[in-house]
């Protein structure tokens, strides 16, 4: 046999080999469209993490019945004020955004006028917001409001009773303080909550739940 029959029968099995083996593109192209193909459950997945994630939130908002967060603010005039201090008796905190605006003024006054109603029916009366110490000293003084003013400014208090949180203005996103009024019973515990407050006759709504309770 020649060097020449040797070799061809070599050169003819490599030559099938190269023929059945499939070329690398071909073997790839299904993977990547395999790989592109999104998963028939993610909608539904990314749907129950958002309503997760809604139920924690809604969670983490202080519900009526539970018991009043305990706090120790500054006041106007810088004196000290505890939930402690209201032991025995029913205590109305409204929460205000900002002192000397608009809103926050009536709010203050209207409850400062029903201040002896409040006394009648053993409830004292509170308000809060992130203002300094003497931005609230400024408010009582401006419009000789009767009721303690408690400073906030790290919203630890604004935070536990749910008066904190994301707020829009002329399109703007920012954290503020959410209008929020509370009625905590004799017993501590919250029994009413008004969010999203609307000023005018609300501090004659807030006395009439105090008075029934």
């Amino acid at each position: 046999m020649s060097k020449q029959t040797r070799e061809n029968p070599a050169k003819s099995g490599s030559a099938k080999k190269s023929a059945a083996k499939p070329a690398a593109g071909k073997r790839s192209a299904p993977a990547a469209k395999t790989a592109a193909k999104p998963k028939a459950g993610a909608p539904a997945k990314a749907a129950a993490s958002k309503t997760a994630t809604a139920a924690i939130a809604e969670a983490a908002v202080l519900p009526e019945g539970a018991k009043a967060p305990d706090f120790a603010l500054p006041r106007d005039g810088g004196e000290t004020i505890r939930l402690a201090d209201f032991a025995d008796q029913k205590l109305v905190i409204f929460f205000y955004p900002r002192a000397n605006t608009p809103g926050c003024t009536k709010e203050a006054i209207d409850f400062t006028r029903l201040k002896p109603a409040f006394a009648n029916c053993d409830t004292a009366v509170i308000g809060v917001s992130a203002d300094s110490v003497k931005a609230q000293a400024s408010f009582r003084d401006k419009h000789s409001l009767g009721t303690p003013l408690l400073s906030d400014p790290t919203h630890q208090m604004l935070e536990a009773y749910g008066a904190w949180g994301e707020k829009s203005l002329y399109g703007r996103k920012f954290e503020g303080v959410l209008r929020t009024t509370v009625l905590i019973g004799r017993d501590g515990k919250v029994a009413r909550i008004w969010r999203n407050v609307k000023v005018d006759g609300h501090a004659d709504q807030v006395l009439a739940a105090a008075q029934l309770l």
